[in-house]
């Protein structure tokens, strides 16, 4: 018993004495350095970046030289101004938007002090003088004007005349929400502003969201007062609506303000359901345009609809349909020709992402990417020339490119070598500033010319693989296996640090494997597996069923039945893994946060002794408890799919448990709520399965903080290094 005490001890000395190689990962001194994207100027020959947060200056595209300070804090006349946080030019490059005391709604939306710079006078003003924190604004395309929402209503800043008017008055709290996303328009559709000018700066398009019927989800907070030392007798509660699956949504109307009349009119959304979504709306290049995209509750179908703002009245331009859902994440794709004669969408219409192009009636003229592979980000369009620019995985599910085709389907690839590779292309796409990276060279951001030849160099981060080669950790190394249903899935695997293949190693599967994601990238991402690799441990990482880069059919497999296919690849997985020679199969686990938190619960509840143990992090634990838009694409209601929402269930599952499980929460989660682990640790505890459990008390779904990162993932690993 001593022998064994004395040896426990000499373990954990190890393990804490490597605790160093954690924290550095952990603290981001491995990340990548990553400037902001550098934004261009209209005349697409400069491009502008923040300096240390006091500045704003220009640099040449074509030669990457220094030319001049745009903005500076200490040149502006009364200005009080230490620092700021963003800026926002006007479409005339004469006055711009800084803004400072950022405080985020939840994930996406923010408040902000802002205000107005005229760069010719270098003068300072506050957007507003009614109140300090105001959100989302948006200049006018003649730059006269800057629209902008405060307190659930949407206000106009009359640069010209200083004046601000208020244009809705029936913003609450909990009811009317005028131009901003309610929490499932902002978490589901990634919308932070919901409202757009007309070409001709007179109108003002917007969309009222009524959550008055939504039902209201609440949970407590119990940190001390920010301004007292004293403990928080009674702890604070936290409310907002939440739709949760088959619940009731936000009721939209689309709105367009006449400032010419001061009147607002109401467009009629003829030929849709009753219970929808607008997920985005903006305007063609005609002014008597008004381009409304309604999806239907369950997304299966997505209706384009012209709306003249006069007479309110729509029409439909183009509807796509499909069998499972249609993916909104490619409306922020869409864009018009400058003669208004066409536009240009990605669609799916021969089972991949591709460019398609469009008569502005929504008959299709003609595809202009094809193959059997995804278009993954869509640069835009030079019309001068005709010549489209966009991003792809046509080289493999694991990697990135930027290509360009013309008009006659001559296509050439702009980026060289393994790995991401991202574009940001400077207006009339002369230039772009290109970002790659890969498992084995960080981030390196260099300004091309048009045809992808380097010109200068933004950051090389050359310190940060100086540092990381002084390691000699191991490279991840990219393989691909069929599993027994003959389904080729692709991943990554990360070898112990001195590996010897004739020693037997336990296994760590790490995953998110959610809808249209991926995790198996040549990317950089230093993480925790480096650490696990450094004591002993071989890190996998394999993209399964329902993830992204690889077609529909692929994509959209797991349509009503989230996370029965997933969790059989993963058990796949482990089984392909347990055969190879330097695996020890019966030390293999898995884990993952969100999703993938989902994804090591029903992974582990399959019935089979695949997993010694399994980490799960703030998991839904049963599709019932989470919100509507992103539950019902992929699941439909639970009023119309109730046996796929029992059977996908880890709550129902429980009894099948297999292996030590670790479950993580923070109390404060917006996202997937605390509930979820609070009402599956319930059932746990019912089927007599033993379980470990830790909670970040105010912690929201990110579990962000130093130390409490710190604390997380040493749990996480002592965890593993008991179990595992």
């Amino acid at each position: 018993m001593k022998r064994l005490s004395i040896l426990f001890v000499l373990f954990f000395a190890f393990v804490y004495s490597n605790a160093e190689l954690l924290y550095d990962i952990l603290d981001g001194k491995y990340r990548s350095q990553l400037p902001q994207t550098p934004r261009s100027m209209q005349d697409g020959e400069y491009y502008t970046m923040k300096v240390n947060n006091t500045a704003i200056v220009k640099y040449s595209y074509k030669t990457g030289a220094f030319v001049d300070t745009v903005m500076s804090l200490h040149r502006l006349k009364n200005n009080s101004l230490k620092s700021f946080s963003g800026y926002e030019f006007s479409p005339d490059e004469a006055k711009m938007l800084i803004y400072t005391n950022v405080k985020y709604r939840y994930r996406r939306t923010f408040t902000a002090d802002y205000y107005v710079v005229d760069l010719k006078r270098n003068e300072i003003v506050t957007l507003s003088e009614q109140s300090v924190q105001q959100e989302a604004p948006l200049f006018s395309p003649d730059s006269r004007y800057i629209a902008f929402a405060m307190g659930n209503n949407l206000h106009i800043k009359k640069l010209d005349f200083n004046t601000e008017i208020a244009i809705t008055k029936d913003g609450e709290y909990g009811k009317i929400i005028n131009g901003l996303p309610d929490w499932v328009y902002e978490e589901e559709f990634e919308a932070t502003r919901l409202f757009d000018w007309s070409p001709d700066s007179k109108l003002l398009a917007f969309l009222k969201l009524d959550e008055t019927a939504i039902p209201e989800f609440s949970f407590q907070t119990f940190s001390k007062n920010a301004i007292s030392d004293q403990i928080l007798l009674y702890p604070r509660e936290m409310k907002f609506k939440y739709p949760k699956a088959g619940e009731v949504n936000s009721k939209a109307t689309v709105c367009v303000y006449d400032d010419f009349n001061k009147t607002t009119r109401f467009m009629k959304l003829t030929g849709v359901d009753d219970d929808f979504y607008v997920p985005k709306l903006m305007w063609s290049n005609n002014v008597d345009e008004l381009m409304i995209f309604v999806l239907n509750r369950n997304q299966n179908r997505l209706d384009m609809l012209s709306a003249n703002p006069k007479s309110t009245v729509t029409k439909l331009v183009l509807r796509q349909e499909d069998k499972c859902y249609v993916d909104y994440g490619n409306l922020k794709y869409l864009q018009f020709s400058p003669d208004n004669k066409s536009f240009y969408a990605l669609t799916e219409n021969d089972g991949y992402r591709h460019i398609w192009q469009y008569r502005i009636n929504g008959n299709p003229l003609r595809q202009i990417t094809k193959g059997q592979w995804d278009v993954t980000d869509f640069y835009g369009i030079d019309f001068n020339k005709n010549v489209v620019f966009y991003q792809s995985s046509e080289m493999s599910p694991t990697q990135r490119d930027v290509f360009m085709i013309d008009a006659k389907g001559r296509k050439t690839q702009l980026s060289n070598g393994p790995g991401i590779h991202n574009a940001a292309f400077s207006h009339k796409f002369k230039y772009f500033v290109h970002s790659s990276s890969s498992v084995t060279s960080p981030h390196k951001v260099v300004v091309c010319d048009r045809g992808g030849k380097q010109i200068s160099e933004i950051e090389s981060n050359n310190e940060l693989a100086r540092k990381w080669a002084e390691l000699k950790m191991p490279a991840k190394d990219f393989f691909t296996f069929n599993t027994s249903e003959n389904v080729k899935l692709h991943g990554w695997m990360l070898k112990p640090a001195n590996f010897d293949p004739t020693q037997k190693y336990p296994v760590l599967q790490v995953q998110y494997s959610g809808p249209d994601s991926q995790q198996a990238l040549n990317q950089w991402s230093i993480g925790w597996e480096y650490y696990l690799a450094s004591q002993g441990y071989l890190v996998v990482c394999v993209d399964g069923r329902g993830t992204g880069a690889r077609g529909a059919e692929f994509r959209k497999s797991t349509y009503m039945q989230m996370g029965i296919l997933e969790a059989r690849d993963q058990v796949e997985t482990a089984k392909y893994l347990g055969r190879q020679a330097y695996v020890d199969k019966n030390r293999i686990g898995i884990w993952g946060w969100s999703y993938g938190g989902s994804m090591t619960l029903w992974s582990m509840s399959t019935g089979e002794k695949i997993f010694k143990a399994g980490i799960s992090v703030a998991p839904v634990t049963d599709w019932r408890l989470y919100n509507t838009a992103y539950t019902e694409r992929f699941m439909r209601r639970p009023q119309e799919n109730f046996d796929g929402y029992k059977k996908t269930s880890a709550i129902e599952m429980a009894s099948k448990l297999q292996g030590r499980l670790l479950l993580i929460h923070g109390t404060a989660d917006d996202n997937v709520h605390y509930q979820n682990s609070l009402l599956y640790a319930a059932k746990l505890v019912e089927e007599g399965k033993q379980f470990d459990m830790q909670i970040y008390t105010d912690k929201n779904h990110s579990i962000l903080g130093k130390n409490t990162r710190r604390h997380l993932y040493t749990r996480m690993s002592e965890f593993l290094f008991r179990n595992l």
